[in-house]
């Protein structure tokens, strides 16, 4: 079973690079953080995990891939992924062209965990109506993907194109959000697997996923609990159905907060599955 870990990168928080460092160093396979290009004031969309009051660090979070290019800048063979890079608010040739040079710097280790978005305002400050988010994503995703893997690439929107560096890898894709049939349709159609935030009600959906990838004529997606509190029994549990890989929770705080979590979730990796 291989351990990673997400924070919420702010400028409060535990540095990124000191973060990643820290990970390596103690064995752990990747490091994810998430995005919010910023929240609006007016709060019309109440906090996505139910809080009376919407944590200060969505208010302070870093851009990711900036972030991560200081993480993977600072160790040699940690994965740095987005866990979740919110496609539908970002230009889709910009974007590929930085997770490309990402991962060509880092020598092949980005992971792009993606999302739709929860803040109503959020997402259209970015001109992209709400009800038309999953579609909008999905045919950003599609081009970034074209953009990495041809070498003259076109997709809806743009002509015929360069565009270098591709990555080492084409960098794998993950779904996140909660099980259904039209978020696994997604996961079937261009994702290597799917994210579930938080890791619960997993084994009740891997028939509906094991189906959609079927339907498409795609294998069985991965999956990646994800901001999960990992515990021994939970990671054999996972290991169980098959799952080999999980992304610990971190506090957003300074290092005197995170360190000690960390070296608590150590202890878990030499632990076998």
């Amino acid at each position: 079973m291989r351990l990673g870990v997400t924070m919420f990168a702010t400028d409060l928080a535990m540095p990124v690079h000191d973060l990643a460092r820290a990970a390596e160093e103690r064995g752990f396979d990747s490091l994810y953080v998430p995005e919010h290009t910023h929240i609006p004031v007016s709060r019309r969309t109440p906090p996505a995990a139910g809080q009376d009051v919407l944590p200060e660090e969505y208010k302070r979070t870093l851009d990711p891939l900036v972030a991560l290019s200081f993480a993977a800048a600072g160790t040699r063979r940690l994965r740095v992924g987005t866990g979740i890079l919110l496609a539908a608010q970002r230009d889709p040739i910009v974007t590929a062209k930085a997770i490309a040079t990402l991962d060509h710097l880092s020598g092949g280790r980005v992971v792009v965990g993606v999302g739709f978005g929860w803040n109503v305002e959020e997402i259209e400050n970015h001109g992209v109506p709400y009800a038309r988010r999953r579609e909008v994503a999905r045919r950003n995703v599609l081009a970034m993907q074209a953009l990495w893997r041809d070498e003259v690439a076109s997709f809806d929107g743009f002509e015929p194109s360069w565009c270098w560096p591709k990555p080492l890898q084409e960098p794998p894709v993950y779904v996140g959000g909660a099980a259904g049939p039209k978020l696994f349709a997604h996961v079937a159609e261009y994702a290597e697997g799917w994210m579930p935030i938080g890791g619960k009600g997993i084994r009740a959906a891997l028939p509906m996923l094991r189906e959609a990838c079927e339907k498409a004529g795609r294998p069985m997606a991965k999956v990646i609990p994800f901001g999960t509190l990992p515990t021994k029994e939970k990671l054999d549990y996972y290991a169980g159905l098959g799952i080999e890989e999980a992304v610990a929770a971190l506090p957003s705080a300074p290092a005197d907060t995170v360190l000690p979590i960390l070296d608590d979730y150590a202890r878990l990796i030499d632990c076998p599955a």
